[in-house]
């Protein structure tokens, strides 16, 4: 099937901004004549078509804001959006969320179903079938379509849009720094499979601290988990397996699972063996001994998230969108409870 062209393929072909294109083939006043020309021939010879959705997009702003998590079990999630809302409504935004449950198919659903004219552009974070596949074609088809996207959190490199993550590498390697330093030898990485960015992040700045600290890297203290079924026996094998005094987990559904199993098991927390978890949600404020947490501000990254696309979506009507996209990085902290020793 022949690719169709989209204005930005005539902006990259054509050397000039996707604005420039758009204003040329509307025959804009503010364009020379050479260039209009040049545009307008080129997409005659390509047979270039509108895209009605997006073009109901740029002239028409709806003030609506699509937004697509992977589910709405984990606390992070519901303070990103949350913070989307806070920041979108102060903007006079509505906010119409929708969830994959970490479903590839659900994902593009949803997506389809939202960009039908009745939004102004996505703000979203990757479904875990989504990494798995690496197929991010519907994400593209936006891109191309001129609609704005702001990736939060599960980020792709392969897409060239506005993103706000976490510093997940570098604070992974603080708070195994923390485990080293209590005197800790046998540290447990509780994770998710690699397909998963984030988790491989944090997976890497483990992996750093270790080595700095002259710990040799054992793969057998890393437990990896799913992140749909997660079976008590799994955990228990695992602690039967190896002798282990420390446990990072990826999130904190993990570190609370692992931290029951081995109260189960008749250790002693943290005497004999020390947890931390990313997220600083309910399980781990109420859960005993309360967890020591990665607290990765949901709340900061959806309001920057929302600020991102906000900017972008009223730059693009204005025409002046020529602003690069940008990854705001937001800086994580680690909130010491009882499950470390001060």
């Amino acid at each position: 099937m022949k690719q169709k062209i989209t204005l930005k393929h005539i902006a990259r072909e054509l050397g000039v901004s996707i604005s420039t294109v758009s204003k040329a083939l509307k025959n804009s006043e503010e364009i020379s004549v050479d260039t209009k020309e040049k545009i307008q021939a080129f997409a005659k010879l390509y047979n270039y078509k509108p895209n009605n959705i997006a073009v109901s997009l740029k002239n028409k702003r709806t003030k609506n804001i699509g937004v697509v998590i992977p589910d709405i079990v984990h606390h992070f999630f519901t303070t990103v959006f949350r913070g989307i809302e806070k920041y979108a409504n102060g903007q006079g935004y509505n906010v119409i969320i929708c969830v994959s449950d970490e479903s590839f198919d659900k994902e593009v659903i949803n997506m389809e179903m939202l960009n039908n004219g009745s939004i102004d552009g996505f703000i979203m974070s990757l479904s875990a079938e989504t990494q798995q596949k690496n197929d991010i074609n519907h994400l593209r088809e936006v891109v191309d379509q001129g609609i704005p996207l702001v990736l939060f959190d599960r980020v792709t490199d392969d897409i060239d849009c506005d993103k706000v993550i976490l510093n997940d590498r570098e604070i992974a390697y603080k708070a195994t720094v923390k485990l080293l330093e209590e005197g800790r030898k046998r540290i447990a990485l509780a994770t998710t499979e690699s397909y998963f960015n984030v988790s491989e992040k944090r997976a890497e700045g483990y992996k750093q601290a270790l080595t700095e600290y002259g710990i040799e890297l054992d793969d057998n203290l890393v437990l990896v988990l799913p992140y749909d079924d997660i079976k008590e026996e799994v955990i228990n094998d695992f602690f039967e397996r190896e002798a282990v005094d420390a446990v990072l987990s990826v999130n904190e559904i993990f570190a609370i699972q692992c931290m029951s199993v081995a109260k189960k098991r008749g250790m002693k927390i943290p005497e004999d063996i020390s947890f931390i978890g990313f997220t600083d949600g309910l399980l781990s404020r109420y859960s005993n001994p309360r967890l020591t947490v990665v607290a990765q501000h949901g709340v900061t990254m959806g309001e920057e998230a929302a600020k991102m696309l906000i900017d972008r979506v009223e730059r693009e009507i204005d025409g002046n969108d020529e602003e690069a996209y940008r990854t705001h990085i937001v800086e994580a902290t680690i909130i010491e409870r009882e499950s470390t020793k001060n």
